[in-house]
């Protein structure tokens, strides 16, 4: 009988390995992680205005965010040249999923997939900021108050801005109602792109609405609390801690074509007609989007 051999995997066969990191490769994260925290102990590192701590977020915030974006969601995204490498624009997308977790998955793959590594200046509601630990970590990504005046200043300061203009109505939606839009409130981001006459990116994204699907809402508890909802979902409350892992929907995240404001002048944010026509406009174009994502979608699950 011929002498058994053990042939190893080619990088092109179907279950190549991924190397081991070499001991270079290791000695190099434990001395960009030692440098971290010297930073991190002498207080060696920047925050703008907004509170923004980009060296906290490159350090420790994406790579805790990473491994949910490649390997739990196995994010795909699609239009990423619809977004501007450089100046200002308004990212516009829908909101779901009883945790903001897609408005951390569009920053992750904004920075890591868009060729000029965007940065997404997302725009909260107040509660947010009142949540212990929450609120500073959101500042610390770069997150700022949902008005238009830190908008504006964002945007006039060529930073990329993310707002989900459902607010609370999306993400504390029930499940039977996954997938369609809810108001689009006065249409505050659109003045605000009217007024430093930036382009409007529509995102739709497939996948968060089945993480923690909502099936009741718990309303004496969420008045208890100070919360708009108390959701109540198929493992939360019943398995305690455990219901607050997310399920591993498969994640679908499209950037469309830029909607054009520059032509209408600033002085045209004066005009409810013209605002109301453009939210519309924005809101049935991210609508649309979702739909389509959904056929390409061959499972909420893979």
């Amino acid at each position: 009988m011929p002498e058994a051999r053990i042939i190893p995997l080619r990088p092109d066969d179907d279950e190549a390995y991924t190397p081991a990191p070499s001991a270079a490769g290791w000695e190099q994260q434990i001395s960009g992680g030692m440098e971290f925290l010297r930073r991190r102990m002498t207080g060696d590192y920047e925050t703008d205005e907004f509170g923004f701590d980009p060296d906290l977020t490159d350090h420790l915030l994406l790579p805790l965010l990473r491994p949910l974006f490649s390997k739990w969601f196995r994010v795909e995204t699609q239009g990423l040249e619809n977004v501007p490498s450089t100046g200002g624009a308004l990212v516009v997308a829908n909101h779901s999923g009883t945790l903001p977790v897609d408005a951390l998955m569009a920053t992750v793959a904004l920075h890591d997939e868009h060729p000029a590594q965007r940065r997404l200046r997302l725009l909260g509601a107040d509660l947010v900021f009142e949540l212990p630990f929450v609120g500073t970590m959101s500042r610390k990504i770069g997150t700022t108050l949902a008005c238009n005046e830190d908008a504006e200043r964002l945007l006039t300061e060529e930073e990329l801005v993310g707002v989900f203009p459902e607010g609370f109505k999306g993400i504390g939606k029930p499940f039977r109602e996954r997938y369609t839009l809810q108001r689009f409130g006065r249409g505050g981001f659109v003045t605000a792109a009217l007024r430093t006459g930036v382009p409007i990116i529509p995102c739709a994204i497939v996948g968060a609405e089945e993480i923690y699907p909502m099936i009741g809402n718990a309303k004496t508890a969420a008045r208890l609390l100070g919360l708009p909802y108390f959701p109540v979902t198929p493992t939360f409350p019943l398995l305690g801690p455990l219901g607050l892992v997310p399920l591993p929907s498969k994640w679908l995240i499209a950037f469309g074509a830029p909607i054009d404001t520059a032509s209408y002048g600033p002085a045209a944010a004066e005009d409810p007609m013209l605002v109301f026509n453009l939210t519309d406009q924005v809101r049935e174009t991210i609508q649309h989007s979702i739909y389509q994502l959904l056929l390409q979608r061959k499972s909420a699950f893979r």
